[in-house]
């Protein structure tokens, strides 16, 4: 360990220029998610609420791509984990908790507005905490709680829709909104299993060709559709975890007997 600090600061006097750690530059993507996340927050606050939710959608970007920069150049430290769980639950926590709120629920009432929509904040810090806790020695194929992008994505993927195709009344929408931050909310806290996007390798499309070609048409139909099919699409990915977790109940209970 000392040779190797020895050696930074040889470089450092070699080149004038101070050195810098490989995990600075999937940190500099996570940052930019954090920066997102913000910026979406600031934008609800000011009712555009089309800005704020591509923005959550560019946090998510860079959420998935400051994960295959750590993994391409073996990055990957505690440091980074914990600032991209900070970097998340201000993006896909707080950010679509007051984007729900400013959306709708602030309608409500003042008291169940908030109440409802810091159930998405409290559940994303529940989600990323007890991700955090068993991280030692995880490998990312599976999840246990619908993950925090999938969550905001969501929520954003319905808010833009409605945004630009108002089909819904103002209590409509209000209902529409309490129910979906409920049932969201308690998925990220359940112990659903959510399968990991699969990494697009040639590995990965020889071992699971169906599920990669599945992902790549949903990719294209929601840059054809937009919102509507990004809603569509989080909506079936919910859908397919639930059903998966409860014929796995299922098979548990009858193979007991």
């Amino acid at each position: 360990m000392r040779h190797d600090k020895k050696n930074d600061n040889a470089e450092e006097r070699k080149t004038g220029v101070p050195f810098v750690s490989r995990s600075f530059v999937p940190s500099v993507f996570t940052v930019m998610n954090m920066v997102c996340g913000y910026v979406a927050i600031v934008m609800s606050g000011a009712d555009q609420f089309l800005v704020a939710g591509w923005f959550i959608i560019l946090a998510a970007l860079f959420d998935t791509v400051d994960g295959f920069v750590a993994r391409i150049t073996n990055a990957s430290s505690r440091f980074g984990i914990e600032l991209d769980s900070l970097s998340d639950l201000v993006s896909f926590g707080a950010a679509p908790a007051y984007l729900v709120y400013k959306f709708g629920l602030e309608d409500i009432g003042a008291v169940q507005g908030v109440i409802l929509s810091s159930m998405l904040m409290v559940g994303s810090g529940l989600r990323l905490a007890r991700f955090n806790v068993g991280v030692v020695g995880y490998r990312k194929n599976s999840f246990s709680g619908l993950p925090t992008p999938a969550q905001a994505l969501t929520v954003a993927g319905f808010v833009l829709w409605m945004s630009a195709e108002p089909m819904l009344n103002k209590y409509q929408l209000q209902n529409a909104l309490s129910l979906l931050t409920i049932v969201l909310a308690a998925l990220m806290v359940s112990r659903v299993n959510y399968d990991a996007l699969p990494k697009l390798t040639f590995e990965t499309i020889r071992e699971k060709p169906v599920q990669t070609t599945l992902y790549m048409a949903v990719f294209l139909c929601v840059l054809v559709y937009h919102a509507k099919a990004l809603f569509v699409a989080m909506l079936l990915y919910i859908l397919l975890g639930v059903l998966k977790s409860l014929s796995l109940l299922f098979r548990e209970l009858v193979f007991q007997r």
